[in-house]
């Protein structure tokens, strides 16, 4: 009944919002989002990838209206802060920002924790937007000698996306801007460190599983991957990716994450897999197996990251006695 109950209010939602004439920010459009995103927020029992047919077509175009009304909500709030001398000086006027600090620490922390050690030199961001926080966030808070090369299909994005750096010489240096589609790409995938791959690159089942097997063609061995996902509800407003789908394209899935708090992407961190150490089997690499983390709450991981050191350290000591 709980499920059938949240299926019947997403529905009508999806209606309402099918039929505004406009997904530019407004009040209604706001108002009806806003509403959205507080039913598929709370913790259900639902697997929307179980749903009926017509509810899983329901689903698929609530997920590109939501991708449709985003893409105009940064473009708006990209204009606004552009003209201000400093845009960075007041991307707290973007309602959910605090969304993408969060989300960016937490990606940090589990790529830090997953694979020690790591200091990239250069990483990808594939679908960056005309608000590339994500990027920003980790280039300024956590990975401050780190080369970001933002990729996005939409030219436009990227202008917007580059007009936000230009008071700031470290970031504005640090921060490349390119309008291409990830499926051109090939050799220059193999020069970076760490990708990540936005929620909305990608919006059905077998478009991400084709995007992650691209990936896992050309990205250079022992490199890693960041997936954002969904999980229950949380699946009406983004894609859920299948890990199976990341260890067929090539890849080890070292964790599989999915926050309560108000970070509302699943996140997923795996490492290109070495094929020479492998083996391959029919010219694929074989994945090995997950180390999920399942229905944490931000705290938990937060409490976990601030133990980080002290576990390498003496995961370090073990495997200096054991050698």
């Amino acid at each position: 009944m709980e499920v059938a109950s949240l299926v019947q209010k997403i529905t009508g939602l999806h209606s309402a919002i099918s039929k505004l004439p406009s997904l530019s920010p407004s009040p209604e459009v706001d108002r009806l989002f806003t509403d959205l995103v507080m039913a598929c927020v709370p913790t259900s029992p639902v697997d929307v990838t179980k749903l009926d047919p017509e509810t899983q077509k329901m689903r698929e175009e609530l997920i590109r209206l939501c991708s449709d009304a985003e893409g105009k909500l940064e473009a708006h709030y990209s204009d606004l802060l552009a003209g201000f001398d400093n845009p960075l000086d007041h991307l707290s006027r973007f309602p959910y920002f605090s969304n993408y600090i969060n989300l960016s620490k937490l990606e940090y922390e589990l790529l830090v924790r997953y694979i020690p050690g790591l200091a990239p030199s250069r990483v990808a961001f594939v679908g960056s937007g005309p608000l590339p926080f994500s990027s920003l966030v980790l280039a300024a808070h956590h990975l401050p000698n780190t080369h970001f090369d933002n990729y996005d299909m939409c030219g436009p994005a990227n202008e917007r996306a580059q007009k936000l750096f230009r008071a700031d010489e470290d970031l504005r240096t640090r921060m490349s801007f390119h309008t291409a589609d990830v499926a051109t790409l090939t050799d220059v995938l193999g020069k970076y460190d760490v990708v990540f791959l936005a929620a909305l690159v990608g919006m059905a089942a077998e478009e991400k599983a084709s995007v992650v097997a691209h990936l896992g063609r050309h990205m250079a061995d022992g490199a890693a991957l960041v997936v954002r996902s969904a999980h229950g509800a949380r699946g009406f407003l983004y894609p859920i990716v299948d890990p199976e789908d990341i260890r067929r394209g090539g890849f080890d899935v070292l964790a599989v994450y999915h926050p309560e708090g108000e970070v509302i992407n699943s996140v997923i961190i795996a490492r290109k897999v070495d094929a020479l150490a492998n083996g391959l089997q029919n010219g694929r690499a074989h994945a090995k197996g997950a180390m999920p983390i399942a229905n944490k709450t931000d705290e938990s991981c937060k409490r976990e990251a601030n133990a980080l050191q002290k576990r390498e350290e003496m995961v370090a000591a073990e495997e200096q006695l054991a050698f």
